[in-house]
């Protein structure tokens, strides 16, 4: 199996839930290699996503590894062999590799949820908007590193699957850019919100007492829960967030900052009155 330079968000996601498996049944690398007539360095690859598994031998480990979740396997079985060559590789090389994860754990996403604090959240942004937001990202971008990044987002706002954005008051008034901008992000976002698939809520600012929506996350819904994953912006890059402990910690916090924001309706009403005030 040739060995990948740099394996995906989800390929090591994978190797992480194969490694979990292992340590649940408390078998080490060594052991669980003897199981497959392989090396433990072999193991410790998949486990850390640099080479592949196939459909068979992720059967035998689970097997030995006594996993019964017959779903979760197969959930794991369909990442082991996807061969999916999405949209997002036209740019491998060109942008980061964290925008790439992201667009391909968003392609393979049964629902997004998002909470946003400063900026209305890229999915949703206009073109005006998101070359706002990435002219003003330090180091400068070259035009040509701007261009590729408003390009790959365009392309990331072409889903189709639930999506659901609670949005503070705050991220609506920050004026990234201009009045024109800003008037015309209020348009995007009431538009949008008309959409079957996407919900947009509002936390206002005359809510008392509501510190919980501290800082921004996108939340995905995997194949199952098991297989969620919440993405948090960090200084280089994205953090990829899998643990079960931290994944209920998140569905917790979305469940009562969205409790506390407004419904669709008066948050589209909300929307129209800061539009009116520009």
């Amino acid at each position: 199996m040739v060995q990948r330079r740099e394996p995906t968000a989800r390929q090591v996601r994978l190797g992480t839930e194969l490694r979990r498996l292992r340590e649940a049944a408390g078998l080490t690398a060594i052991e669980a290699a003897a199981l497959l007539g392989v090396n433990r360095v072999q193991i410790n690859h998949i486990e850390y996503g640099l080479t592949g598994v196939s459909e068979q031998r992720l059967r035998r480990l689970a097997a030995h590894y006594a996993c019964t979740d017959e779903e979760f396997v197969d959930a794991l079985v369909t990442m082991a062999t996807d061969r999916t060559r999405g949209w997002w590789e036209k740019y491998r090389g060109s942008l980061p590799t964290s925008f790439l994860d992201l667009s391909e754990l968003e392609y393979h996403a049964r629902f997004l949820r998002h909470v946003a604090i400063l900026y209305v959240p890229g999915l949703l942004q206009t073109e005006e908007y998101s070359r706002a937001v990435f002219s003003s990202r330090l180091p400068e971008l070259t035009a040509d590193e701007l261009e590729l990044r408003i390009e790959h987002r365009k392309a990331r706002q072409e889903f189709t699957i639930p999506y659901e954005a609670v949005i503070h008051e705050a991220a609506l008034r920050i004026r990234v850019s201009d009045r024109a901008t800003s008037r015309a992000q209020l348009a995007r976002l009431l538009e949008l919100s008309e959409a079957d698939h996407i919900t947009v809520r509002v936390i206002p600012f005359d809510l008392d007492g509501f510190a919980r929506a501290a800082s921004t996350m996108t939340y995905m819904g995997g194949p199952m829960p098991r297989l969620d994953t919440v993405v948090r912006d960090a200084l280089h890059g994205s953090a990829f967030i899998d643990s079960e402990a931290q994944l209920n910690t998140y569905r917790t916090s979305f469940r009562k900052v969205e409790a506390a924001s407004l419904d669709a309706g008066p948050s589209r009403d909300l929307i129209r009155s800061l539009a009116k005030e520009l």
